[in-house]
């Protein structure tokens, strides 16, 4: 049985725009997209895995508090992305809610350090809709530096993410991502190599944060 291709590979929408998956048709985060954010929606049944897509050639995948909670069908769905060597650009919203928080930090290790996509927590779906509106409003524009607006904002995520690394504070975590370009870098880093710019006892710690299994 074929498998329907995750994401729509052609899709562009227009300036100002999002292509969503239908099932969020009457959703709160769409309401609030096209009454504060100004965001009109493109609802497209095809997107398979994909939630939205965005008009910088990037896409969300939403991961609600029900999906956290309810057990790991999300991850599924996360690994279909990634294996579909998608040229478009990952972005995890996930709800960060009281209820969820206990599954967080696994959740974060599984989707920035072990599947390379970016995550970004959000309070609710109109909180969601607040930071898709900042995108396509400050990536849909014609110019060539439209990627660097989504880096600059993830950077302060990155940077949080290194420094849950036991023995990684803001210098060593700046040390590190000056000398690795993508986690996945961090990663794949040897202890000896480590410990040429945090120390042994880092190093392991850093190896250990990676490579020991998730709770």
């Amino acid at each position: 049985m074929a498998i329907k291709p995750p994401v729509l590979m052609n899709a562009v929408p227009p300036y100002g725009h999002v292509i969503s998956n239908e099932k969020w048709r009457g959703s709160v985060l769409v309401q609030s997209l096209k009454g504060t954010g100004g965001v009109k929606t493109i609802f497209e049944e095809e997107l398979g895995v994909v939630d939205f897509h965005l008009s910088n050639k990037s896409c969300i995948l939403y991961v609600s508090e029900t999906d956290i909670v309810a057990g790991n069908n999300y991850k599924r769905k996360l690994v279909r992305f990634r294996n579909a060597n998608s040229s478009l650009q990952g972005i995890v919203l996930v709800e960060k809610t009281q209820l969820s928080e206990q599954y967080f930090s696994a959740m974060q290790k599984f989707v920035v350090f072990e599947l390379g996509l970016t995550l970004l927590p959000v309070a609710s779906q109109q909180e969601a809709s607040q930071l898709l509106t900042q995108i396509v409003h400050g990536e849909s524009k014609d110019n060539p530096f439209r990627r660097r607006s989504v880096s600059w904002l993830l950077d302060p995520l990155v940077m949080s993410l290194v420094q849950q690394i036991p023995g990684v504070g803001k210098v060593k975590a700046m040390a590190l991502l000056q000398h690795y370009s993508s986690i996945h870098q961090l990663c794949n880093a040897g202890t000896h190599e480590l410990e040429h710019i945090v120390g042994q006892a880092t190093a392991q710690h850093i190896r250990n944060f990676f490579h020991s299994p998730l709770v």
